[in-house]
């Protein structure tokens, strides 16, 4: 009998394919109309409902898609009175093809006081929400009042389409590298340099221990309340994986990576955050090794990942009510086969003067060679001058970190940034300096004699040291562009900034 039982058991749960979970409402939007005998299983909240004599409808969304999926139950039982908006339900119905307008498919539940169909229940409630209280209410919602709840924001229309954006870029970044035989790599978050060299990275510390079993263990040491360092030298979280991608970029050539950055930067400006993610890559072997080359690179890689992206549902959702000649500049300069303009700092800089010179006081700060760019000119440079995304190379030595490789002149440096119209700057890179001698040269200029922090960064040029180049991408700054966010909070989940700290 039990060896009877036991067969049974491994017969009812054996599959003739890899376990799936139920699928969602996008692959149900997607898939063909099932035979309408066939029926369907769907969990989601419900986003709204509204209610009629003997029909009601109601929509559900479970975030995969910027789309809902329309339920409509015949006979208003004791299940769909009890539905409310923001409530997670289970549906079981019929999905077959809509008679009205605005979907193509919706769900049939014939509801009679919630009462069984084929053995299912055709409406579970999962978890009750009272409509009264819900924060989370139909009405216009203001971008202050959703930092404030974080913990529900992806619940609205405009921030679930922004995950969904992230996730899209992501994968499209995922694919673009592989094509073009890159590794992605994971770089440490805590680090003991400071790649920038600007001073605004976090310092970390270990938090005393006070648990009664760690202070009563014999095992136990001071460490944890004196000064002692964990890592016996001070740690920081890391601003850029640059200097970490370059070691494994002399092994194996092509690495990016796409991680958390952090930067002790006290501004409230809607261009900063303190924790954000930067896309960054680095090759060695780059054709000429030129900075061009560089700007090649990273013009294929957003075209490539940004072109089905700026036209989907979820921009759409995202550029709703939005600057739609912003948007269309966004779509050509995607879209199109022409090169992005290049120009160099100087050149830059002499078209400002002009410029200023033509109307005195257009901008705050004087341009000047020798100065840098602050965010209006940028701004000027891509609306006004370009009207269009302008990579501008090639900026004085004096402006730039040391592992940039030096230029001919002697006075610049082979570097880029690359400039978009109501952004400001979205990717910085450079030629690396890969000439043991000069860059050792630069980094006593920049932190004095005393460089045995820094040895091993020099080993990779002492050591097969190859010429290599790469760059770093704001991911939040990228969702912004292609989404026509302005603020760069609302480009991620959980915004950070200098005196927030939610959740």
């Amino acid at each position: 009998m039990l060896l009877k039982r036991f067969a049974s058991s491994l017969h009812s749960t054996s599959r003739t394919g890899p376990f799936r979970l139920h699928p969602t409402i996008k692959q149900l939007l997607a898939a063909p109309v099932q035979p309408e005998e066939q029926l369907v299983t769907v969990s989601g909240w419900i986003k709204s409902i509204r209610r009629q004599k003997k029909v009601s409808f109601a929509v559900l969304t479970d975030g995969s898609s910027s789309q809902g999926l329309q339920a409509v139950f015949v006979g208003n039982g004791e299940g769909v009175k009890a539905l409310t908006n923001g409530a997670a339900v289970q549906l079981t119905g019929k999905l077959v093809s809509s008679p009205g307008a605005g979907q193509e498919k919706e769900l049939v539940i014939e509801s009679k006081n919630n009462a069984d169909l084929d053995g299912g229940e055709q409406i579970r409630i999962l978890g009750t929400c009272d409509p009264e209280v819900y924060p989370i209410q139909k009405q216009a919602l203001s971008i202050e009042y959703l930092r404030d709840h974080s913990h529900l924001r992806a619940r609205t229309d405009a921030i679930a389409a922004m995950i969904r954006l992230r996730d899209t870029l992501k994968k499209n970044m995922n694919t673009f590298f592989d094509d073009q035989g890159f590794i992605y790599s994971h770089t440490p978050i805590l680090t003991g340099n400071d790649a920038e060299g600007a001073g605004e990275a976090f310092r970390i510390a270990q938090i005393p221990n006070t648990h009664p079993a760690a202070t009563n263990s014999p095992d136990s040491s001071s460490s944890s309340t004196d000064n002692t360092e964990f890592f016996s030298r001070s740690a920081h979280l890391t601003v850029s994986h640059q200097l970490h991608l370059e070691a494994l970029a002399t092994s194996l050539a092509r690495v990016y990576t796409l991680s958390p950055c952090f930067r002790a930067e006290p501004s409230q400006t809607g261009r900063h955050l303190a924790e954000f993610w930067m896309l960054e890559a680095e090759w060695a072997f780059g054709g000429s090794g030129r900075v061009l080359d560089t700007c090649e690179f990273v013009e294929a890689c957003l075209k490539s990942v940004v072109r089905d992206v700026v036209d989907g549902a979820d921009a759409d959702v995202l550029w709703k009510g939005g600057d739609e000649a912003r948007r269309r500049a966004v779509v050509d300069a995607i879209g199109s086969a022409e090169r992005w303009t290049r120009m160099t700092y100087t050149d830059a800089v002499k078209a400002l003067e002009e410029h200023q010179c033509d109307v005195p006081g257009a901008f705050q700060y004087e341009p000047g060679w020798g100065r840098a760019l602050q965010s209006e000119h940028e701004r000027w440079i891509a609306e006004t001058l370009v009207k269009g995304p302008v990579f501008i190379t090639d900026y004085p030595k004096s402006l730039k970190p040391f592992y940039m490789r030096e230029n001919e002149d002697g006075k610049t440096v082979g570097c880029f940034d690359l400039i978009v119209p109501h952004m400001g700057e979205l990717v910085g890179g450079s030629v690396r300096e890969e000439r043991a001698d000069i860059l050792e040269g630069k980094m006593r200029d920049s932190f004095g004699d005393n460089l045995s922090e820094y040895q091993w960064y020099l080993d990779l040029r002492r050591y097969g040291g190859a010429p290599h180049m790469g760059f770093g991408m704001g991911f939040e700054r990228l969702v912004g562009w292609v989404g026509g966010i302005d603020n760069i909070r609302e480009s991620i989940p959980f915004p950070r900034w200098a005196g927030r700290m939610l959740l």
